[in-house]
């Protein structure tokens, strides 16, 4: 069974860097794409980002490129997303997520963790 752990979220003044974590367990890491969705308050989850562990592949939504990044460690099955230039819009829960990236897409199991809380201030 998967299991996902996010952590490293906080609260920050607009314009910093957090670096979120996603620890994975139960599958194997190399198989599969890992995404990292985030929701605010009143609103549904969004996808953030996604990297496929098959092929390092990476995708980022428009409104993170250029802000945000995602990479993984293979040997610690873990996922970050490094987050600079952040801004109060960027307020949010976030989860981590596992699925399998194809040429066409890709598609996330139902499967996620507890979240970590993202708070920018002004």
């Amino acid at each position: 069974e998967a299991q996902l752990v996010e952590s490293g979220g906080g609260l920050v003044q607009a314009g910093d860097s957090l670096r979120l974590s996603c620890a994975a367990s139960g599958f194997t890491f190399t198989d599969y794409g890992i995404a990292w969705f985030r929701q605010a308050p009143g609103k549904q989850r969004e996808q953030v980002s996604y990297i496929n562990n098959k092929d390092g592949e990476t995708h980022y939504a428009d409104f993170v490129k250029g802000r945000f990044t995602i990479s993984s460690d293979n040997a610690k099955d873990t996922v970050y997303l490094q987050m600079n230039n952040l801004k109060p819009e960027d307020t949010a829960v976030y989860y981590c997520t596992v699925g399998v990236v194809t040429s066409v897409g890709a598609t996330w199991f139902d499967a996620w963790g507890p979240g970590t809380q993202v708070t920018v201030s002004s």
